[in-house]
């Protein structure tokens, strides 16, 4: 289908006409018609003017042949001007959707067996191996990554559309098997690190899920809420783990101070524009990674695209070709 990018412009087709209507005629440099005494120069006069015409009036000897490629060249120029398109039929495309960082907290605290589900006890790893599997399912038009951490901070997964690779190599992890303490901050900067900022996606997200508190590395809280911000990358924190500690089965259960940095992963999240969640129960941690879904959603329907050519050159290239003439036809009258 040929279209027209610039259809409005198709009114300068009636400038030449406008430009005689409105400006007059320039004046005459020699004054008068000039009286000529010999009837055999008039003969001669008129001999020279035949395959002429007068137009407007008689006050403008123009070509019939120079006036038809003159207008013909201006229709030339206006096409161009008005820049002509084919247009091809619309297809939908996938689209893009968000850069996700999933940075798991895979200390030793995180064996502690204080989530139940269907009446039997989970460790908060398992618990969360299985809310992630979840949410990573839903994730169809994400790039997703993984970055687990523990006294160091390890990059799993980079961003990638394979979620099936990466909830494999989640289900693969144990608890201490990146160290004992935690370094929030170092997790933050490894998944910043490996998010390509310069990219087309503007919504870039980390979901960091810790039971404790950043108490080694070599970023402090601080440092790393400084990098999120200049990234300009929001920050979902989640704090898991019970408030009390359980015995002999959960037959027995005290009040415990779990060690989790509240007001640190708060900050972090107001900060960077995020949230922050608190899951103290399997039930709580199904109900924050909605939370997170709901709040970060997928866009349901893919863009239409046309594949679109200029053809503005071919009108481009007759006003020139005709220009080329018009100038050898003025050429050959001199």
């Amino acid at each position: 289908m040929i279209t027209l990018a610039y259809p409005w412009l198709a009114w300068l087709i009636l400038l030449p006409f406008l430009v005689w209507k409105i400006f007059p005629a320039a004046a005459k440099m020699y004054g008068d018609a000039l009286r000529i005494p010999f009837i055999n120069d008039l003969a001669e006069i008129k001999k020279q003017t035949t395959g002429k015409m007068q137009i407007f009036g008689g006050k403008y000897k123009v070509s019939v042949l120079k006036l038809i490629i003159a207008s013909l060249l201006w229709l030339a120029v206006v096409a161009a001007l008005c820049r002509p398109q084919w247009v091809g039929e619309p297809h939908q495309v996938q689209n893009q959707g968000r850069d996700i960082m999933l940075v798991v907290d895979i200390s030793t605290s995180m064996n502690e067996a204080d989530f139940v589900l269907q009446g039997k006890r989970y460790d908060r790893l398992t618990a969360v191996k299985y809310v992630v599997n979840q949410f990573v399912d839903k994730r169809v038009e994400d790039r997703i990554g993984l970055v687990l951490f523990g006294t160091r901070a390890y990059l799993q997964v980079p961003l990638t559309y394979d979620r099936v690779a990466l909830k494999e190599v989640l289900w693969s992890t144990d608890a201490g098997m990146a160290g004992n303490s935690t370094s929030i901050g170092d997790a933050v900067g490894v998944a910043l690190k490996n998010m390509p900022l310069q990219d087309k996606v503007q919504n870039k997200v980390i979901v960091l899920l810790t039971d404790g508190e950043n108490n080694d590395g070599a970023l402090s809280m601080p440092q790393a809420i400084n990098l999120a911000k200049k990234e300009k990358v929001k920050v979902y924190t989640i704090g898991v783990g019970s408030d009390e500690q359980s015995f002999w089965g959960g037959f027995l259960t005290i009040p415990t101070n779990s060690g989790l940095d509240e007001v640190g992963l708060q900050q972090l999240a107001a900060e960077t524009k995020g949230t922050y969640f608190r899951a103290k129960d399997l039930n709580s941690l199904v109900n924050v990674y909605d939370a997170i879904d709901r709040l970060e959603p997928q866009t349901q329907e893919g863009r239409f695209v046309q594949e679109t050519k200029d053809l503005f050159y071919i009108p481009a290239s007759a006003a020139l070709l005709l220009f080329i003439f018009l100038i050898g036809l003025a050429r050959k009258e001199w």
